[in-house]
């Protein structure tokens, strides 16, 4: 692989010449609904390795229809997020956690990693060309996805000799649009997403094709997402959806342990650290269904909520396992999860002081 100068200097640009439309209501942005003018594209050969940086206009990607991503699910991606901050400036949140994860991801499902500096030299380049299109309202940002998919066109199961990794980005609006709000989970007994050994540790495709069943079930029956247990066991709790979980137990938060089978999300790292810094006691261990339903019956479970990119902070308001509902602090919004959700997002918009060295200006 080339060096990291060299590659840099190697991202070519092509302008778009017919600029799309910008949308004017920023409170109607919703989630992954609109797209900016350009993307980043760079291929992969055994020849060349990583290759051919460059920033086009955003278009349909041309793919041979035996590309073996479409036959055996070769593909990752991440998300993280850009933030226009009040003086200006264009911050985005821990991306060297987003780029580790990402190659840890591409090792999982043979994918040939990629130079860090490189990727984040991509992600600071396609941001700086969109930067018009970074959303100023309150709780908006500039969604960032990276991806890497697999291209040979082959019919048989083997890993792909060719690959193309490119980024997206999408305006998104604000998680909560009426303020921090708890949602209703439902606890998963009968579908399991992952387990040891397979490829829960990964941000790839057939993680979440594995859980859109369960997510539709759990919305025929009026829940929100879905809390996957342990599928060999299926009694630990190991995360919701998209989202890490976190119990707050008698003074103490607990989070599952990160044991191969759920994702090392960027934002549950940030919220550990988070709340050792507010002085709260953190553990990471196994935690059973059982042992959340009796804190709740003896009164000692006084907060839940879940951690991700898209909603930082997700209030959980009530739980449902096997028809038995409990109701989470009233189904309001607890004092650390709105202490986390201030603090997160005021250290993304640049409005207090990054103390954790977690911010990179574009």
């Amino acid at each position: 692989m080339k060096g990291v100068k060299d590659m840099c200097q190697e991202i070519k640009v092509v302008k778009t010449t017919n600029p799309k439309t910008k949308p004017t209501d920023q409170s109607k942005l919703g989630f992954g609904l609109h797209f900016t003018d350009h993307m980043f594209t760079m291929d992969y050969s055994p020849e060349k390795g990583w290759h051919d940086a460059k920033v086009t206009p955003y278009a349909p990607l041309e793919l041979d229809p035996a590309a073996m991503v479409l036959h055996y699910g070769q593909a990752i991606f991440e998300g993280l997020k850009a933030y226009r901050t009040e003086d200006g400036r264009i911050l985005l949140f821990r991306p060297q956690k987003n780029i580790e994860r990402l190659n840890l991801s591409n090792e999982r499902l043979g994918i040939p990693t990629m130079d860090e500096n490189v990727v984040l030299e991509a992600l600071k380049t396609i941001v700086n060309i969109e930067s018009d299109w970074i959303p100023t309202a309150p709780g908006t940002s500039l969604y960032l996805r990276p991806f890497v998919i697999a291209t040979d066109a082959h019919l048989g199961v083997r890993p792909s000799n060719t690959y193309k990794f490119i980024i997206i980005l999408s305006p998104v609006g604000a998680y909560y649009p009426e303020g921090l709000k708890p949602i209703k989970i439902y606890v998963e007994d009968k579908y399991v997403r992952a387990v040891k050994g397979g490829m829960g540790s990964a941000k790839t495709a057939g993680n979440y094709a594995a859980s859109i069943k369960a997510q539709i079930e759990a919305k025929e029956k009026g829940y929100i997402q879905v809390l996957w247990l342990d599928g060999v066991e299926r009694k630990y709790i190991e995360e919701v959806g998209a989202m890490n979980v976190f119990f707050k137990i008698n003074g103490e938060v607990l989070t599952p342990s990160l044991e191969g089978s759920i994702l090392a999300g960027v934002t549950r790292d940030s919220v550990i650290n988070l709340l050792k810094s507010f002085g709260l006691k953190v553990s990471e261990r196994r935690i059973s269904i059982e042992e959340i339903y009796e804190a709740h019956e003896k009164g000692l479970l006084e907060e839940a909520f879940g951690t991700g990119t898209a909603a930082v902070i997700s209030p959980m308001g009530e739980l449902n396992w096997k028809g038995n509902k409990i109701i989470i602090n009233n189904e309001e919004v607890g004092p650390i999860s709105e202490k986390l959700y201030k603090t997160m997002t005021d250290i993304q918009n640049g409005r207090i002081e990054d103390n954790f060295n977690w911010t990179v200006e574009v």
